[in-house]
């Protein structure tokens, strides 16, 4: 038998692969040596293992609450986290902020050929490393491979099911006046590590992201608080954002004292330098929560009693004053609206 290749075929590689290939998102046995090398080791679990074209879930009672986010992030790792981190606690924190417990994630990727192996076992592995942390499993996903240079190294898409128990309601459009605002801690502390980890920016110091799932910090919250209406993760657009899609979508004014603001002297000094503010800045594992007066001493203490609430803060209050709007009183004594930003600030950070 001829040892040379027939014409047209192209010959399969059996050597171990330091890069991905375009073989590894071809369904053959490249694919399942990625599969077996380095998702499978990292996500196996009784579902995943079944190697099924869906997982078959059981849920409890509830509510099914249902998210999908994709990541696009540059460096893929920085200072505190990586997109693979950052996949798992944003799809986690979508849920959490809902009032579900996230049970559920897909994992899609997309690479790029020339990847090399150790960096996407990096990646899987600190996703890995963040479910456990969330208590979810990774129980379905699929992978593609696009030619060199049609991509930047690895796009990441998590989708995540969870389960809203009786009781809890919690929606954008039910802050009421009176109800006190709450951020967990400081901000924009995400967004300026990422641009710090940008060589071409020359930024030193100890900015770090903020990435972790919100999910146990909500859970105690929502026993401490009956009277909690309103979640939200501050993420792209950062403060200014979130507090303005709340006060639209509830028909609300909202009045923030922007001394009492939560903020590192990094982050800080580093908005300043570029002429950024920091309240337009992202963050990956802080959020904002708008609760009864009542209630609200009672939810603040047991934020401070988790890891990720220990700063957590009062910032202000909803009125049914000029409604849609969002007013700062600021540091010297005045009053500005905050406006959410205008365009993509920060491209690439989540």
């Amino acid at each position: 038998m001829s040892s040379e290749t027939p014409f047209g075929a192209c010959p399969v590689p059996f050597t171990k692969n330091d890069r991905v290939l375009l073989g590894h998102g071809g369904g053959g046995q490249l694919s399942s040596q990625l599969l077996e090398s380095v998702f499978l080791p990292a996500f196996g679990n009784p579902i995943l293992n079944r190697l099924g074209d869906q997982a078959m879930l059981e849920l409890p009672p509830g509510r099914v609450a249902f998210t999908t986010d994709s990541y696009v992030v540059t460096p893929m790792f920085f200072p505190g986290g990586d997109i693979g981190r950052l996949s798992i606690c944003g799809t986690v924190n979508d849920l959490a902020v809902g009032g579900a417990r996230p049970l559920y994630i897909a994992a899609a990727f997309i690479l790029e050929e020339g990847l090399a192996i150790d960096d996407l076992r990096r990646v899987v592995e600190s996703m890995r490393d963040a479910a456990r942390e969330a208590g979810v499993s990774v129980v379905t996903g699929d992978t593609k491979v696009v030619g060199k240079g049609s991509g930047d190294k690895v796009y990441v898409t998590t989708t995540g099911i969870g389960v809203v128990p009786a009781g809890v309601n919690l929606s954008a459009d039910s802050a009421r006046p009176g109800d006190a605002v709450i951020v967990s801690g400081t901000v924009g502390d995400h967004g300026m590590a990422i641009l710090a980890a940008r060589q071409d920016l020359g930024l030193q110091g100890t900015l770090v992201s903020d990435t972790a799932p919100l999910n146990g910090l909500v859970a105690r919250m929502l026993v401490a608080g009956r009277e909690i209406h309103a979640l939200r993760d501050p993420t792209r657009g950062g403060l200014a954002s979130t507090l303005n899609e709340i006060a639209r979508a509830s028909k609300v004014g909202v009045e923030i004292d922007e001394g009492s603001i939560p903020l590192r002297d990094e982050v800080k000094g580093a908005c300043e330098i570029l002429g950024l503010d920091p309240l337009t800045v992202a963050n990956e594992g802080k959020l904002v929560a708008f609760v009864g007066a009542s209630h609200a001493a009672a939810v603040l203490d047991a934020m401070r009693a988790h890891p990720l609430g220990r700063d957590a803060v009062r910032i202000g209050t909803v009125t049914a004053e000029h409604p849609n709007l969002v007013v700062l009183r600021t540091v010297i004594g005045g009053t500005r609206v905050l406006d959410p930003p205008h365009g993509e600030l920060l491209p690439r950070i989540c």
